[in-house]
């Protein structure tokens, strides 16, 4: 007999994450059954002009069957903690840019790597995959809930997506595939923080991104390795936000350094709360064993008489 609390851990996913896996077991069906839709599903770098949508469908179904389990599982587990901080639209919003951006780049180091090496395997290959959405979504969990230990493992939240992206590239040596995943994995992850970073918009505060020194792109690396990220990273930095000097009010604290309420540090310590919260609330669900109604518990006493 099942606990309630491990029934309820497989459940109470939220309606949007269940249609979204939908979407994923049927194209990987629709690809395993009807292969001729492959070329005008998944992104092909040599028909991507004539075949422009493939930009979109390449990163809602999977080739192989583990391929699609992983996704959807990930997904469900994934999205029971997110969609709750973020809302739906904004979930929604995430998943389609974050896919859209990963295999917009995949598609242009493709065609770079074809010019450079003259050699049309890149031209040719399928692309196609959850993957780049998922590693994004790791990102989000690193943004929410950086201190919480998930797994059994014990490891921290924030070291998920740097965790996913060295296996990821260490595997690579061993496999003959592995430019068709790890491409998508690293893009995923970068387009994951950069939309965090500068362009998700915060209605608490009517401003966009995620400025904090907690998410700063140097954090998906050792702290020995930081002083020499956070100068090529500053650059960027300037691109995407402009040269200009803020003042203190800008970066959000007062003139006695107190941070201001719709500050940078202060909007990050509420999304973490947040973040903690909704963990908490998902743990708690899944403890929580339901109460027996008064026929049952009457029923009870009636067979130990």
């Amino acid at each position: 007999m099942s606990s309630p609390g491990i029934t309820s851990m497989f459940t109470n996913f939220t309606k949007l994450c269940k249609g979204l896996a939908l979407v994923l077991v049927v194209g990987h069906l629709l690809v395993q059954f009807v292969p001729a839709t492959v070329p005008y599903l998944a992104l092909i770098p040599a028909r991507t002009i004539p075949f422009g949508w493939n930009l979109i469908t390449s990163g809602y179904f999977e080739l192989s069957v583990y391929g699609v389990v992983i996704s959807t599982v990930s997904l469900l587990f994934m999205g029971k903690f997110l969609e709750p901080v973020w809302g739906s639209k904004e979930f929604l919003k995430f998943i389609f840019v974050v896919n859209f951006l990963t295999y917009l780049c995949v598609f242009v180091t493709a065609i770079a790597l074809y010019y450079i090496t003259r050699l049309e395997i890149y031209l040719y290959m399928p692309f196609a995959g959850f993957h780049g959405v998922l590693a994004g979504l790791l990102v989000g969990i690193k943004q929410i809930i950086p201190d919480q230990e998930v797994l059994l493992v014990k490891i921290k939240a924030k070291w998920f997506p740097s965790i996913t992206l060295v296996l990821s590239i260490a595997s690579s040596f061993f496999t003959l595939n592995s430019a068709a995943y790890l491409p998508t994995l690293i893009f995923g992850t970068y387009m994951g923080w950069l939309y965090l970073r500068y362009l998700q918009r915060r209605p608490e505060t009517k401003l966009r991104g995620d400025p904090s020194d907690d998410f700063a792109f140097s954090t998906f690396f050792p702290e020995l390795l930081r002083p020499i990220i956070d100068p090529i990273a500053s650059i960027f930095h300037r691109m995407l936000c402009g040269r200009s000097n803020p003042t203190s009010e800008d970066h959000g604290y007062s003139t006695s350094g107190a941070p201001l309420p719709g500050s940078d540090s202060a909007e990050a310590s509420r999304r973490r709360e947040r973040g903690a919260r909704a963990l908490e609330e998902r743990l708690a669900t899944e403890r929580v064993v339901p109460p027996r109604n008064k026929e049952e518990s009457q029923s009870d006493a009636l067979d130990s008489v």
